[in-house]
């Protein structure tokens, strides 16, 4: 299945410059969405997941499609002051300035066999700090996914100690 051709491209969105890729024209095609679930499930079970870690916003769409898909469960990484009890928190460096995310404490289970997964892959450093926060629970990252990779903007060498698959990649921003 061409899954590429299923993403719509958004010229200057949400700023001028940007080139937005729009997932909802694949989540609109429930044989392409599916396939994507499937495949992406094949790999994980292979891997012997336990735990999803998905991550803020559109991550949460596969994550929980996987996770209910794999019978494991769904731990979610979120923008601070986001979620109700107690947390930990990452930050990470952006462009200009920093972000962070949070999980809960007991999102994560020493020994989990952890799957993060998000929509798209840019620079690295969401996926990254994600990586970490499940890490200090003392879970074993065994897989990083995502739907899209942003290949020119390099985000896989901030995960190379990490197995990072994507189901398309573009090459250039056109």
């Amino acid at each position: 299945m061409e899954l590429a051709g299923l993403i719509r491209s958004i010229p200057d969105f949400p700023k001028p410059g940007i080139v937005f890729k729009d997932i909802t024209t694949l989540l609109g095609d429930a044989e392409a969405f599916s396939g994507v679930i499937e495949a992406w499930a094949e790999r994980l079970r292979s891997r012997g997941v336990t735990r999803i870690l998905a991550i803020e916003a559109r991550g949460f769409i596969f994550g929980g499609a996987l996770a209910h898909h794999l019978r494991v469960p769904l731990a979610l990484a979120r923008k601070p002051g986001k979620l109700p009890w107690l947390t930990i928190r990452e930050s990470y460096s952006l462009e200009y300035g920093t972000d962070s995310l949070e999980i809960h404490r007991d999102a994560i289970v020493e020994g989990d066999r952890v799957a993060v997964v998000d929509d798209l892959l840019a620079t690295g450093g969401t996926a990254l700090a994600a990586i970490r926060l499940a890490e200090q629970l003392g879970g074993e990252v065994v897989d990083v996914g995502f739907l899209i990779e942003l290949a020119f903007l390099s985000g896989r060498r901030k995960l190379e100690r990490y197995p990072v698959e994507s189901y398309i990649a573009y090459a250039s921003e056109a």
